[in-house]
């Protein structure tokens, strides 16, 4: 019998999760009524389950749930009235609060109806173990359907495999750790042109690894960074694809470095707002995808939902007032972290933890990640998706946002998600000292406001 056991990156997810930090990622759909029965909505989920992934001596594996009852999975609630926006963002952040049962498939989706002008919204939420941004993507395009009258497919009879013995998971395990070295060496032997391909990427981390040791200069002390509790609060700000694609043709940059510019407006707002200093930056760890890319050099699926993703660590002038001046800053140092090849050296060391003994990876998970974020502010992160409407039991998909989770030292965590010629800002922030959280979301719709402003 064989298991599916998680990438290191995967398991780390797992590792750094604690009392306070939980590892879970989300999107919130909301939805054109008349709200379908739940019944409807249970059904297409249902109809749908056998097209995704299966929900310490080696690294955990997923097994399949004996007792799996979907109906666990699907929760069905209510907004109290009016049912807006604030109420919507109440509900996301008590949602957000609660840790995932491990002794379950790690998904959950609320259904919620009540919304004003009889809309309604679904809130899917899923641990990170198993996906990253991109493929979370596919995994809601698969969920969903692309036209409101879709057949949908017949649901066909699941059998959970059998549970693995703890005998055999640790015969799993031994050999998990034999083969892999054993098989990576190998394949670097297989030929000259992969030793040369080695050695090339070898002098890449070796470059990215020397740009990430400035990480150990702190920033200045600040209301951004210090202990968290366990509860959340989302906010959102939104602004459309055509402003950013009118701010690029004005004012240049590249797409995330506009999204990057709006965002450092909202924290120089927000800093501002809580007579903090200034002169200063703002450092934000920034999610690169390392998936496989198309002719465009856009990020795509491969059909797998685990994550594909390492990291670079920018510098949000929020020292700079002037808008124009600010995102050209911003752009000339992307270019700069492009070219340092801190992504790959991020990449690489997480690939490098597959040789080491998963204990010792969870720990050191825990304490890099600890350690890290005393001297990283925030974390923002930008997701393309669908670029074209999706549809739940007929009806059309009309906005979506994200969710990040916190983790470590850092109070406040943006997730940047593009559907259907929107662009979404959702803001995550520790319930106990961002009360203020909306002022960083109107802060970054004006940072956009000014910049296509500035662009006519």
């Amino acid at each position: 019998m064989s298991t599916d056991r998680l990438s290191p990156l995967d398991a780390s997810f797992l590792h750094i999760e604690d009392d306070v930090s939980h590892m879970h990622i989300a999107s919130v759909a909301i939805f054109e009524g008349p709200q379908p029965l739940f019944v409807d909505i249970v059904a297409m989920v249902e109809a749908k389950l056998t097209l995704v992934p299966p929900f310490d001596l080696g690294r955990p594996v997923w097994a399949d749930d004996p007792h799996f009852n979907i109906e666990y999975h699907l929760r069905h609630t209510a907004l109290p009235a009016p049912g807006g926006e604030a109420e919507l963002r109440k509900l996301v952040g008590r949602v957000m609060s609660q840790q995932l049962d491990r002794s379950k498939p790690l998904w959950e989706i609320w259904v919620v109806e009540g919304l004003e002008d009889g809309r309604w919204a679904m809130l899917a939420k899923t641990h990170h173990a198993m996906v990253d941004g991109i493929s979370g993507t596919d995994l809601l395009a698969v969920i969903m359907d692309l036209s409101p009258d879709a057949v949908r497919p017949a649901a066909s009879e699941w059998l959970p495999r059998p549970t693995p013995t703890g005998g055999q998971l640790a015969l799993d395990a031994v050999k998990n750790v034999v083969r892999s070295p054993y098989e990576q060496l190998l394949t670097l032997r297989a030929s000259t042109q992969a030793i040369r391909q080695v050695v090339t990427h070898a002098a890449e981390v070796g470059q990215g690894v020397v740009a990430m040791a400035g990480l150990v200069r702190s920033t200045p002390v600040s209301s951004l960074n210090g202990p968290l509790g366990p509860h959340r609060r989302y906010a959102w700000a939104s602004t459309s694809v055509d402003d950013i694609k009118k701010v690029r043709k004005g004012l240049g940059g590249t797409f995330n470095d506009v999204v990057l510019a709006s965002i450092t407006n909202g924290f120089r707002e927000l800093l501002l707002s809580r007579g903090e200093d200034i002169d200063r930056v703002v450092r934000t760890l920034v999610p690169v995808s390392v998936r496989p890319r198309d002719a465009s050099g856009k990020a795509v699926g491969d059909g797998t939902y685990e994550n594909r993703v390492s990291a670079m660590f920018a510098e949000l002038p929020v020292n700079i007032e002037d808008p124009v001046e600010r995102l050209h800053a911003i752009t000339h140092q992307m270019e700069g972290l492009k070219d340092s090849k801190q992504a790959v050296a991020g990449e690489a060391l997480t690939s490098m933890s597959g040789f080491a003994p998963p204990m010792l990876l969870a720990l050191g998970m825990r304490l890099a990640t600890r350690a890290a974020q005393r001297n990283v502010n925030t974390v923002t992160t930008n997701v393309p998706g669908p670029q074209f409407p999706l549809y739940a039991v007929g009806r059309k998909m009309l906005r979506a946002f994200p969710y990040v989770p916190l983790g470590g030292q850092m109070r406040i965590g943006i997730a940047i998600f593009s559907y259907d010629g929107e662009v979404n800002f959702g803001i995550t922030g520790d319930y106990d000292t961002t009360a203020d959280l909306d002022v960083l979301s109107s802060g970054i719709e004006d940072g956009m406001a000014q910049m296509v402003k500035l662009s006519v």
